[in-house]
């Protein structure tokens, strides 16, 4: 425990600028994209702050809005007239005593089609930061594609009790056609463990082969221990390699394809977990975020700005989750409100927002102490 207690003293130091850049970065887009919607509808912002608890720095713009960086940098909020808290309860005592003037400002007076954007655009500013980043990043540096050749079998990998070999090319898994290494453990890690048809040519002959992964203890590209679905294959150090250039109009195309296999990626995982088939230890709180953009930061700038990409899916994604605390709990909401043509009663509001807190702080609770295994704490 000593050790991992000055491995965690050694990295801070240098991933901390890192980890502040990614999470600020990613924060502020998704509390800019709620800010401009509201603005847009006339909602009186009172608040926007990057990180919660208490302010480090800040100031008042023009129409009123406090603008600040609070200490604690793990996300954000922006809070309209007429909200109860940072969460975006409607304060309803306080709108009872409001003007006319006043209730047109309160993003809870306007019409919930209005309110459903404002809560909606917070994650897909997210997803387009992520498609502006990733489309840059493929314009400039374009894409390495490794060829789908096996090299190493491992023993008793349920790719070598499938009959895969050294030197077999793989065209396909299931209806997914293969051109590019790198799609094995994308497609593998969220097959849940269900038998794969792999497509391979060998020795010029077609096969298909029958292959059922299995969920091991490996290490991801950074050399951290995980447990995923695996099959047990590892290209060639030789392995041919390809480099595609894009221009702007086929780079956006392929980082919208890539923001939507995030987002497939993500759901699967997710799903997978809550079914068993998949490890919770995947799961990362914000040591093991700052653990992993310390570690992406020493390749350069450019794969960090690529972390930024995938973590602003996620974040844009998990906050669409229908859960009430969250952005996709206040779309749920509004589509009741929709429906039942009035909204919530104030108490039923009251007992979702905190099963909702429940569920955050216990989300929070298993990735904190995922974070703490992964640094050897435990």
């Amino acid at each position: 425990m000593l050790d991992a207690i000055r491995g965690l003293i050694a990295w801070t130091p240098m991933g901390l600028p890192a980890f502040l850049f990614v999470i600020t970065l990613v924060v502020f887009f998704h509390e800019l994209g709620h800010f401009l919607m509201a603005r847009l509808f006339g909602v009186k912002v009172d608040v926007f702050s990057v990180g919660f608890g208490k302010e480090i720095f800040g100031w008042n713009d023009r129409r009123g809005t406090r603008w600040k960086v609070s200490w604690l940098p793990v996300g954000g909020y922006v809070k309209f007239a007429g909200d109860a808290d940072a969460s975006s309860r409607p304060d309803v005592s306080a709108g009872a005593r409001m003007s006319a003037a006043e209730r047109d400002q309160a993003l809870a007076f306007k019409p919930v089609g209005q309110r459903a954007l404002v809560a909606a655009a917070g994650p897909f500013a997210n997803f387009i930061l992520a498609i502006v980043l990733l489309t840059g990043l493929l314009m400039l540096s374009g894409r390495v594609v490794v060829t789908p050749l096996v090299g190493d079998v491992t023993k008793g990998s349920p790719a070598q009790m499938a009959g895969i070999k050294p030197g077999d090319l793989v065209t396909r898994i299931n209806q997914t056609p293969i051109s590019d290494f790198q799609q094995l453990p994308q497609i593998i890690s969220v097959s849940g463990g269900e038998t794969l048809s792999v497509g391979i040519k060998r020795a010029g002959h077609d096969l298909t082969l029958q292959v059922t992964p299995r969920l091991t203890k490996t290490r991801d590209v950074l050399g951290n221990v995980t447990s995923q679905m695996v099959i047990g294959v590892r290209p060639p150090a030789n392995a041919p390699v390809t480099h595609e250039q894009y221009g702007p109009a086929k780079a956006f195309t392929e980082a919208c394809a890539e923001t939507w296999d995030i987002v497939k990626t993500t759901i699967l995982g997710i799903s997978q977990m809550i079914t068993g088939h998949a490890s919770t230890d995947q799961l990362r709180g914000p040591a093991g975020i700052a653990q992993m953009t310390k570690q992406v930061a020493e390749f350069g700038f450019l794969p960090l700005l690529n972390l930024v990409a995938i973590l602003s899916v996620s974040i844009g994604l998990a906050n669409l989750f229908p859960i009430p605390l969250l952005d996709g709990g206040h779309l749920l909401y509004y589509a009741v409100e929709a429906v039942l043509g009035r909204p919530l009663g104030e108490r039923a509001q009251d007992v979702g927002f905190r099963l909702g807190l429940v569920l955050v702080l216990g989300l929070m609770l298993l990735t904190t102490w995922n974070d703490l295994v992964r640094l050897n704490l435990f």
